[in-house]
């Protein structure tokens, strides 16, 4: 369920793992397949895309029917894969920069942006060395359960935050259901790529938004995203699986 193909974006060396990067920049070319090793994220995409959405209208209080909420504004997003996330953004109006530790993903990122029609400026790299500035909204899909140094990643993500700006994070949960459903299960069945998750990085609510408070943020709102027969992947107050939050800048 987790953005098993989302690559990790490199803080530091003492916080990316070339062991990830290099596993996620192997899945570059299947990135935008739906079918591929890429279709959990797929399935998961369009859920996360109405929380963005809704928590985009209630940060700034824009129009609600407006196809272009972002006009005007900058978004970043960390560990962007091949742009799932950059190109609604950049639909929605933002100025999008996307940053991804493989340059594998940022070459196809790259390459279907343009063939979209869509712009998105890419980078390869660190976070903490590429100089980017701050931005209205940053968004950390599906990363953090990738990332050594938790802490300094976080404040690295606050540090690129502008002063009224918002932070939109997801990530599994660290439950006996994730272990089983995410972990075991998804990749026996072959839903994920083998590899994709440990387990012991996945990080709690209560942990995440411990290390966004040290970082000077406050969690704003939080859902689950959850898993039914009947609803497939919905939002939801169960957050045993996975969750995804909001937070900006203390006061």
């Amino acid at each position: 369920m987790s953005d098993a193909t989302v690559s990790v974006n490199q803080v530091s060396p003492a916080t990316i793992r070339p062991e990830e990067a290099a596993h996620f920049g192997a899945l570059a070319q299947d990135w935008w397949d739906p079918k591929g090793s890429s279709a959990m994220l797929h399935r998961l995409n369009p859920v996360r895309l109405g929380f963005i959405r809704e928590a985009i209208d209630l940060h700034w209080a824009g129009d609600i029917e407006s196809v272009r909420p972002l006009a005007g504004k900058t978004a970043l997003d960390v560990g962007c894969g091949a742009g799932l996330l950059c190109e609604p953004l950049a639909r929605m109006g933002a100025g999008v920069t996307g940053v991804d530790a493989a340059a594998e993903n940022v070459a196809v990122a790259a390459a279907h942006a343009q063939a979209s029609g869509v712009a998105v400026d890419y980078r390869a790299g660190e976070l903490g060395k590429l100089c980017l500035g701050q931005f209205d909204l940053v968004a950390c899909l599906e990363v953090i359960e990738h990332v050594a140094d938790k802490p300094q990643f976080i404040a690295e993500l606050a540090g690129h935050l502008a002063p009224g700006g918002l932070m939109i994070l997801s990530t599994p949960n660290r439950t006996v259901q994730s272990r089983l459903l995410l972990v075991e299960g998804a990749e026996a069945l072959g839903m994920v790529p083998k590899g994709t998750h440990h387990w012991d990085d996945f990080i709690t609510p209560d942990e995440l938004c411990d290390l966004l408070g040290a970082a000077g943020l406050d969690v704003t709102e939080m859902k689950g995203i959850a898993f039914g027969p009947i609803k497939g992947l919905h939002l939801s107050d169960d957050m045993a699986l996975n969750y995804i939050l909001t937070a900006r800048t203390r006061t």
